[in-house]
């Protein structure tokens, strides 16, 4: 095999100090290289990028492409999907479209905008097999998965025990049997509460979940604790508790202290930064300068935005409590799941009205100040929840907004009139350049990550770049990549997927106290439905896998 050549382009790769420098990128078997010494190297492609703009693939660490709940979600909203579809080509499959297109449609879409990596942020444990069933299907993409352990009935009585020892083993052991990459906290024993009937949406962070003693801030303490014990490459990811709900900024900051110095990534921070009274709605506000204000100062957090757009979406969560209080709250129809002792899930369709409705407004602008205000881009990734606060498609009007002050003003202006007593948006001038894109939807998120291999461009990183057309017109630059390459396979051209290839699995496999595993299978037996034995998914059902060491 050959080289893939990419000539001259101006190359953005700030893992590595590159700022806009014109150079020739030397690819070969799925790896980024160094120049052949040798005269007349076999050379497979060589493509003239003088004047392009050059960036590694794009990385998307928080989104909802696999699993029963986006299935559900494709269920409930065919009408999202009917307008939109991808014919079939030459080497190329049909698919639907829209906000959740079907696993071939997924694959096209994130790669079609530049992305070669995506991680579904929330699947039980029991449904990991449907997870990687969906997985095996999505084309054009590196993948992994984050299991859900928060409202785990398992999880809360080892803590309540004080057993780390038996909570580390059974991370462990449930990590590497599903091959899934992380710790995920949804609401953290809130579904649990609100499962035995009580119907209850707002949990306190010390408030004891019935029949299990322990508390929320228990449960991100303690699996924060055994995540950096078992040195997994990713921090604990956190979905605080009263998404969404007025005056949850508290919540999140006081989740945030409760890390005591461990590493700790806080999901869609957006939903979580509204001041305000939860029983008055019109007391929405901001309270974002307060919260990023503790995250500037504190190295140990991350977070991802969890930005919303304007128009129609598909609320599709781990946080069924959420959408019950968003059904009543809409009226709209409503979808929610029990995974039994371990999660559930909640999916509605919704739409954000940002010029109409205030709660939107405010919602719209606390993503934009996220951005604007965090000190170092290297910590806040993008994200928007896809396709909760909008489908990735519409990534590149962010990015507009985030690069062009002119533009962000007059899309303030455009929104409800009284937004500008609820934020300091409009303060706010600063104006993000192209490195500093390639930044938060590239480097920051692999490094947060721990894939060593992702987000730059550096001998040894994986062969994935984007090559985008400039123009100052940053929605139109960033909607349709003139090239995108992933493992060194050229896979977009002029915004047409061009043959469809397939990625790699990322996963773990923390070392397991193995004295433990007599304890953990008489539970699961005790109580599952599935027996023990049958929980681990055989290798030959997950296609390539790349087990990531630990941090």
């Amino acid at each position: 095999m050959g080289y893939l050549v990419l000539e001259n382009g101006t190359i953005h790769d700030p893992a590595n100090g590159v700022d806009g420098e014109v150079r020739t990128l030397w690819l070969k078997d799925g790896q980024v290289v160094a120049p052949p010494a040798e005269e007349n190297p076999p050379i497979d492609r060589r493509i003239d990028c003088r004047g392009y703009v050059v960036m590694p693939g794009g990385v998307d660490m928080h989104c909802h492409i696999a699993g029963p709940k986006v299935n559900i979600g494709r269920q409930m909203t065919p009408e999202y999907r009917r307008a939109e579809g991808i014919p079939r080509g030459e080497g190329r499959r049909s698919a639907s479209g829209g906000l959740l297109p079907s696993t071939v449609g997924t694959g096209y879409m994130f790669a079609g905008l530049g992305y070669t990596t995506a991680m579904d942020a929330a699947i039980p444990g029991l449904h990991a097999r449907h997870a990687h069933e969906d997985l095996l299907d999505t084309p054009l993409l590196d993948k992994g998965f984050y299991l859900l352990f928060g409202n785990n009935q398992f999880v809360m009585d080892r803590i309540r025990e004080e057993r780390t020892d038996c909570l580390d083993a059974y991370l462990a052991w449930a990590l590497g049997s599903t091959s899934a990459y992380a710790v995920k906290v949804v609401n953290p024993g809130g579904v649990e509460n609100w499962k035995q009937v009580s119907r209850k949406t707002v949990q306190q962070l010390d408030e004891p979940v019935p029949g299990f003693g322990v508390s929320p801030r228990q449960i991100v303490r303690n699996l924060a604790a055994s995540v950096d014990r078992l040195q997994l490459p990713h921090a604990v990811h956190i979905h605080c508790n009263n998404l969404g709900v007025p005056g949850n900024s508290e919540t999140t900051l006081r989740t945030m202290q409760a890390l005591d110095g461990h590493r700790g990534h806080f999901a869609h921070t957006q939903f979580h930064s509204y001041a305000g009274d939860e029983n008055d709605p019109a007391s929405f506000r901001s309270a974002v300068p307060q919260l990023v204000e503790y995250v500037n100062e504190h190295g140990n957090i991350t977070i991802d935005v969890g930005h919303v757009n304007p128009g129609q979406t598909l609320g599709v969560t781990g946080d069924a409590p959420f959408g019950y209080f968003l059904s009543k709250l809409t009226g709209n129809r409503w979808y929610a799941a029990d995974g039994e002792l371990e999660s559930s899930c909640g999916v509605i369709p919704m739409e954000f009205q940002p010029q109409k409705v205030l709660v939107h407004a405010v919602q719209w602008a606390a993503a934009l100040e996220w951005y604007l205000m965090m000190k170092d881009p290297w910590r806040i990734a993008m994200s928007s929840d896809h396709p909760n606060g909008g489908a990735v498609f519409r990534y590149p009007e962010i990015i507009h907004l985030l690069m062009d002050a002119p533009f962000r003003r007059e899309a303030i202006a455009r929104m409800h009139k009284t937004l500008g007593d609820r934020t300091i948006l409009s303060d706010l001038d600063r104006e993000y350049s192209l490195n500093e894109i390639a930044i938060i939807t590239r480097a920051a998120p692999a490094k947060m990550l721990g894939l060593t291999a992702k987000g730059h461009l550096g001998i040894g990183a994986d062969a994935d770049v984007t090559i985008y057309t400039p123009s100052a017109n940053r929605t139109e630059m960033f909607q349709r990549p003139r090239y995108v390459v992933q493992a060194g396979r050229v896979i977009v051209e002029d915004g047409e997927i061009g043959r469809e290839v397939f990625g790699k699995l990322f996963a773990v496999s923390p070392s397991l106290d193995d004295g433990q595993l007599p304890v953990i299978q008489k539970w699961f037996d005790d109580a599952h439905t599935i027996r023990f034995r049958n929980f681990a998914i055989e290798k030959q059902h997950l296609g390539e896998v790349q087990t990531v060491a630990s941090s």
